[in-house]
């Protein structure tokens, strides 16, 4: 959990501060749409070598490297300025320019605590994790106004004080090693290295194909786009943009653990679909409107309804396969969700270039509210484990 809040206040400031560095080395939209979409690529790939190779080495070892690998990329970020070093290091980093976890991280804590909860705890402790992370990341949010506060009231230039933040995500990387050297070195079981997908094949594979709809439309308003679409659409400030991202990770995080007791009285899958359903009006109408406020107010009341599927979605997963195959299925739904939302942010960028700046959320909004719809009919007489 304190594992979870310390990269979450990362991907909370590096989600609103990195189009802002890429602009000022000089890069377009199309080059921040590329960096988003390498950043999740890679965190794709990483995903999948968890999922073939991950049960042959201890967690903890594991835990370790990805963390070395978070302090490397801070490193990398703070220290260059040309174009393809920088995409090679956010393809094999762990930036996040999304506002959920997609790193490599991911996989490996998910069937950790599957394993530690019981089937009555599960949604809780996902909840716990979740909002966590949800908090952290609106702190970090708001800390994105830590450079243009810096600029102000010193000698520094703008893009110095953007790479002191890559350092500081250096930092937290270093700390996160020393944190995760306190985990036992933990080894599965040998029903767990056999951890392939058996039983729940099908169903795993329906889901991951239903998942990586609702990431690919999750990727074309990634938070770094949709700062980026805040700043140049409506002329927002670096400190008024980190402001709103900081208001709207409040109701998000605790929507999560309204989604428990919520979860509880209607189901697992209802709760995931209809609160998904407002949540993509709510960007489809901020699309169309030419009024900050409103804007703004339609953003802030999606975030409130947009990641109660969270938890609740990643209980289900664990709910209707068998315990053995948990990991592997964190897995295999975790790829595909990461290969899909890589594409968005490539995708978005292009057409905010072209003129089609509020094309990206209409597409997210339709394709998610198709996705639930298409998620309930296919899946409401699936039973699941209590």
């Amino acid at each position: 959990m304190v594992g979870r809040s310390l990269r979450g206040f990362c991907d909370g400031y590096v989600a609103v501060l990195l189009p802002v560095f890429l602009l000022a080395l000089g890069f377009g939209q199309v080059e921040v749409g590329l960096i988003g979409s390498a950043t999740l690529f890679g965190s794709a790939l990483a995903t999948i070598a968890v999922g073939v190779i991950g049960h042959r080495y201890p967690l903890r070892r594991m835990l370790l490297f990805a963390a070395l690998m978070m302090a490397a990329t801070g490193v990398g970020f703070a220290s260059l300025s040309s174009w393809w070093p920088l995409l090679l290091i956010a393809f094999v980093g762990t930036l996040n320019p999304s506002s959920g976890d997609v790193s490599l991280f991911l996989p490996l804590e998910q069937s950790r605590l599957a394993e530690l909860a019981t089937a009555e705890a599960r949604t809780a402790t996902f909840a716990r994790y979740s909002l966590a992370g949800a908090l952290s990341a609106a702190v970090g949010a708001f800390a994105a106004a830590v450079p243009a506060w810096l600029v102000s009231r010193t000698e520094l230039e703008m893009l110095t004080a953007l790479r002191i933040m890559f350092v500081v995500y250096a930092v937290v990387g270093a700390v996160l090693c020393w944190l995760y050297r306190g985990l036992p070195e933990h080894r599965p079981s040998d029903n767990t290295v056999r951890a392939s997908l058996g039983p729940s094949r099908r169903v795993v594979t329906r889901l991951a194909l239903l998942f990586s709809v609702d990431a690919f439309a999750g990727g074309l308003v990634a938070n770094s786009l949709l700062s980026l679409w805040l700043l140049q659409r409506f002329g927002l400030s670096l400190s008024i943009a980190a402001q709103f991202f900081f208001w709207t990770g409040l109701p998000s995080a605790g929507s999560q653990l309204v989604a428990v007791p919520l979860a509880r009285r209607v189901g697992l899958l209802n709760t995931m679909v209809f609160t998904h359903i407002p949540s993509s009006l709510c960007l489809i109408g901020a699309a169309f409107c030419s009024s900050l406020w409103a804007t703004l107010t339609l953003l802030l009341l999606r975030s409130a309804l947009s990641q109660m599927d969270v938890p609740t979605r990643t209980a289900y997963v664990m709910a209707v396969v068998t315990p053995p195959e948990r990991p592997a299925a964190a897995s295999f739904t975790s790829v595909p969700r990461s290969l899909a939302s890589a594409l968005g942010p490539m995708l978005a960028g292009a057409l905010m270039a072209s003129g089609y700046v509020g094309a990206p959320l209409v597409a997210c909004g339709v394709l998610k509210i198709s996705y639930d719809l298409t998620l309930l009919r296919a899946f409401r007489r699936v039973q699941v484990a209590h």
